[in-house]
């Protein structure tokens, strides 16, 4: 049976008795059917992971002892910030989820001109609070045990300040695909890439952190894309076919981490 991993939002060290919230221990014990004994993993967020075990399943106590530490799964030597517009019904929760599955560094979401989302500060103060959640969990399936952040939702132009060593907008209607963009790309030159595949067998170190920004239902608006391309944004494709709003991002995400990333 694989062991849970179970996120802590408090301090962990070995030795230590740690008292699991609720909803971590109604899903040891009700559905897992845990209990004393049996061996769990505890990350905070902060790196590494700790080997704990259960101690008490009391219904209003549930506690670990914390075991040795180990630095378990490394983050990805690509960080990879996604700026994705505001979606829909549960399509935002999924898209976020399987974004971070795949190794997202961050996630910014969009208020952008086709966005059909609206949210008041209170609400989108909500929102980013679940999301968080969402992050947390995929982090507890997919074995990672630094936790992506997931900001309050900012504007388009607000996103385009976000630095990092290489930054593309994803555009269906770009005459690049992204494979041949990544191909040409020169760490001198990281925001303006060749275009066409490099002469020469010597290909540039991959770039450290990347940008991604990917819209909503009904894609970016014209002024929204020259906006990007006057801060030296590249403008890529994905293939022939047109990708959901949930989709695109998450094709991105998995040729950068299988060309720069720890898919390699």
């Amino acid at each position: 049976m694989r062991i849970p991993r179970i996120f802590t939002d408090q301090a962990l060290a070995e030795g230590e008795e740690v008292v699991l919230d609720q909803n971590a221990a109604r899903h040891l014990v009700s559905v897992l059917r845990f209990g004393p004994g049996d061996g769990l993993i505890l990350f905070n967020g902060a790196g590494g992971e700790y080997r704990a075990q259960l101690l008490t399943t009391a219904s209003k106590k549930t506690s670990a002892l914390v075991g040795q530490f180990s630095t378990g799964l490394a983050p990805s030597p690509l960080a990879i910030t996604l700026a994705v517009g505001l979606s829909r019904g549960d399509r935002m929760d999924w898209l976020i989820q399987k974004a971070i599955e795949l190794g997202v560094t961050s996630i910014l979401p969009l208020f952008t001109e086709r966005s059909e989302v609206k949210l008041k500060p209170e609400r989108a103060a909500k929102k980013a609070h679940h999301w968080q959640e969402i992050a947390r969990s995929a982090c507890e399936q997919s074995g990672q045990n630094m936790v992506p952040t997931v900001a309050l939702p900012i504007t388009f132009a607000q996103a385009l300040q976000t630095p990092a060593a290489w930054r593309l907008i994803l555009d269906p209607c770009a005459n690049n695909d992204l494979l041949s963009v990544m191909a040409g790309y020169s760490s001198t030159a990281p925001n303006t890439p060749a275009l066409s595949l490099a002469a020469s067998s010597t290909k540039s170190e991959p770039p450290e952190s990347v940008l991604i920004l990917s819209g909503p239902e009904g894609g970016f608006s014209d002024d929204e894309i020259s906006l990007a391309r006057d801060n030296t944004i590249a403008r890529v494709g994905l293939g022939p076919r047109i990708l959901r709003t949930e989709t695109a991002p998450l094709a991105a995400l998995s040729v950068l981490q299988a060309q720069w990333g720890d898919w390699r």
